[in-house]
């Protein structure tokens, strides 16, 4: 089974936090990686489950993705904020996400810490297993079940990388 994790597109700054939204560069990176998707995903794209942080800034990025795949649907995961702990998402991929019921790849849409904390686990098992990642990269995963050290990264997509594919 394979998940995309995300972390949003570049963002304007100010406060509070949770309501800052892309700039006009991070729009620019998540449509380069939106189109990334559609190309790779073709007609499949649709399939896509994209979940997304509350933060204004991940849910712009969803849903500029959601549009070149044709998925309306964004669920809203509270637990994906910037310095959730990522064991906290690995147990909700654990319990929500079994390749054995469904076989459609999933997006998460999320923010630095929590996104290179997240995949360096599931890649690496380590706690303190980071794998940086900038704005709007996404990191494709791989796995037979969704645990800390268990997962294969197939690839890194940059927003400069996804025009090259």
């Amino acid at each position: 089974m394979k998940i995309y994790i995300m972390r949003h597109g570049e963002a304007a700054s100010g406060t509070p936090d949770a309501h800052r939204p892309l700039d006009m560069t991070g729009q620019q990176e998540v449509a380069r990686i939106a189109d990334w998707f559609s190309s790779v995903m073709g007609e499949a794209g649709h399939r896509l489950k994209i979940v997304a942080s509350p933060y204004d800034r991940a849910q712009q990025s969803a849903r500029i993705v959601g549009r070149a795949l044709n998925v309306d649907d964004i669920m809203t995961l509270p637990i994906m904020t910037p310095d959730a702990p990522p064991a906290t998402l690995i147990d909700w991929l654990t319990h929500n996400v079994d390749p054995r019921e469904d076989d459609a790849p999933w997006l998460f849409v999320s923010h630095m810490p929590l996104v290179a904390e997240l995949v360096g686990q599931l890649v690496d098992g380590s706690p303190n297993a980071r794998l940086p990642m900038g704005t709007a990269d996404v990191i494709e995963l791989e796995a037979q079940v969704w645990a800390a050290g268990c997962a294969t990264l197939m690839r890194h997509v940059t927003p400069s990388t996804a025009a090259l594919i």
